[in-house]
């Protein structure tokens, strides 16, 4: 139910915020212990974010959004930007790579926001409620594009939501 916890959990895996008692240990590194700095590399390698409000930059254009990760990680700007175009089109959002975040809908705005955080092919992908702006064929095709990224090899997709329509593709479902 809402106020659970689920996002403070996905927060807390995800190396955002810090727990209060015990420990986390994701991909054998203890986070809540990490320096400041090793918990910002191991972040940007490891961790994609799905954030419920998008947290898209509103100056940046789709493209440069979605190229965050790549540029974090020090893939050159060209190839970054050529890169989230490619993926800006798997979206369905072929011809939006220049616009705006406030040019597109919150569906739109979503996809955006998946994308950046699968582009730079982290290990863990932790979603917080990642189909509740889009409409049930549009839900269906991320998650099939989330789906095909948690089969390879070392690779999860934590999933928090309401939207029962998701519910088939987990390999797994905590209540």
């Amino acid at each position: 139910p809402s106020g659970c916890g689920k996002t403070t959990l996905i927060s807390i895996i995800a190396g955002i915020l810090d727990q209060t008692i015990g420990d986390c240990h994701v991909y054998d590194a203890d986070v809540n212990h990490l320096s400041e700095r090793d918990r910002l590399l191991f972040r940007a390698k490891n961790i994609g974010f799905v954030f419920q409000q998008f947290n898209l930059m509103p100056t940046l254009t789709v493209s440069e959004n979605v190229a965050i990760p790549l540029l974090i990680n020090g893939v050159p700007l060209n190839e970054a930007i050529e890169q989230s175009a490619d993926l800006v089109g798997k979206m369905g959002l072929e011809g939006r790579e220049r616009d705006l975040p406030r040019q597109l809908s919150g569906g739109q705005q979503q996809r955006i926001a998946i994308a950046r955080a699968i582009i730079h092919n982290p290990k863990l992908v932790v979603c917080d409620e990642p189909t509740s702006s889009l409409d049930a064929q549009t839900g269906h095709k991320v998650m099939e594009l989330m789906k095909s990224l948690a089969a390879k090899d070392d690779r999860t997709i934590i999933v928090v939501t309401h939207d029962t329509r998701i519910y088939g593709f987990a390999d797994r479902i905590a209540q």
